[in-house]
């Protein structure tokens, strides 16, 4: 965290006044609070060891280092508190506790433990929250940047609904969501080490670790119970987060421009596709007899990839989501998908995706209502 002083108050009182789901206070010595001040230029420092002095029944801890040039990045910082937090638990011989993340600019719902413990006790190895942006900053925006935000937002969503219809989670149950970000996230203590904690990339180190926990076969729980609140602001501290989104939508609104992203065609195409490649992984891993290998090409040529790198990944690839994420790779480098299915303008891809929901649903329209 660097220079979060204007809403650090509310960031810390807000994981101070947790509550369980019949409203009772969470006892503090129940969790700790680590706090990383890197590199800050304001007060934040001396926030933190003011609302532990005036909170003392609370395990509040400050971790303050100037970093050099070449470690004062998100990632880098991310991946030196999450990993504290994993040395405390084994410090204290209590391995299996919970490591969960959230931002100096955000503010955790106050059910924020209770529900992370709720999706754990049924089986979750990790858990991304709901993060929504503070409403007031989201008003402040003009129209068309917040417009295309909530589209953007609606986009991701109604893809998550086509695939839990076409390639279900069979942990990740409906409803769920897609997010994973860093303001927002748990895994139990053990997953951490199993995945090998966070890569401390310049950005998107939680997508990586989110992808990191997919290949490795973990159960992730995307969650609507586990809620926070942040920051809308369009200069962050992080390259390529939210504010670099929202500063990319206010671009394309001063200059009259469309947001362009994967049909809904494409995105059903390789839902399928996807479908059918793990059923013929599950054959192989298991030793069953596979699929003919014509079927093997077909896919290959669904999802816009060679077939001996196909036949390859199936091969090497320990998991559904190592798998995937080696043909996501390739089709991004490779860029033939891309071609073959071009881009469209975000409001055509929703109509699209919703009217193939609608037909969906009249078909089945239990099938992806069922709850956890």
């Amino acid at each position: 965290m660097r220079d979060e002083a204007a809403t650090l108050d509310e960031t810390l009182a807000a994981l101070a006044d947790q509550v369980d789901f019949k409203g009772c206070l969470i006892p503090p010595s129940h969790y700790e609070v680590i706090v990383f001040t890197n590199n800050c230029t304001d007060e934040s420092a001396a926030i933190v060891r003011q609302f532990a002095r005036q909170h003392p029944e609370h395990q509040i801890h400050l971790i303050e280092q100037t970093l050099p040039p070449e470690e004062a990045y998100i990632g880098r910082v991310r991946q030196i508190l999450m990993d504290e937090a994993y040395r405390r638990r084994c410090w204290v011989g209590q391995p299996r506790g919970i490591i969960a993340s959230t931002d100096g600019d955000s503010r955790v719902d106050s059910q924020w433990i209770a529900a992370m413990l709720y999706e754990f006790e049924r089986g979750a190895d990790a858990v991304g929250g709901r993060t929504v942006t503070q409403r007031s900053e989201r008003q402040a925006l003009d129209v068309q940047t917040r417009a295309t935000y909530l589209r953007f937002v609606g986009y991701r969503y109604l893809i998550k609904q086509l695939e839990d219809y076409l390639d279900p989670d069979p942990f990740d149950c409906p409803p769920r969501h897609y997010q994973f970000f860093g303001a927002n996230f748990a895994i139990t203590h053990e997953m951490y080490a199993l995945v090998g904690g966070l890569s401390p990339l310049h950005t998107g180190e939680d997508v990586a670790l989110h992808q990191a926990l997919l290949a490795f076969g973990a159960k992730v729980r995307h969650s609507f119970l586990m809620r926070v609140t942040t920051s809308a602001r369009q200069q962050g501290r992080a390259t390529l987060g939210l504010a670099d989104r929202l500063a990319q939508f206010q671009h394309l609104s001063q200059r009259q421009q469309v947001f362009l992203v994967e049909p809904g065609a494409a995105v059903e195409a390789k839902l399928r596709a996807r479908r059918d490649l793990r059923s013929y992984w599950w054959r192989y891993s298991t030793g069953q007899p596979a699929l003919a290998q014509p079927c093997l090409a077909s896919l290959a040529t669904q999802l816009a990839v060679p077939l001996t790198m196909l036949h390859q990944a199936v091969e090497q690839s320990s998991s559904p989501g190592e798998l995937y994420q080696q043909i996501d790779q390739h089709q991004q480098t490779a860029g033939l998908w891309q071609r073959q299915w071009g881009s469209v303008a975000i409001d055509k891809a929703i109509a699209d995706l919703r009217l193939r929901l609608y037909r969906l649903r009249q078909q089945n329209p239990v099938a992806a209502g069922r709850l956890p």
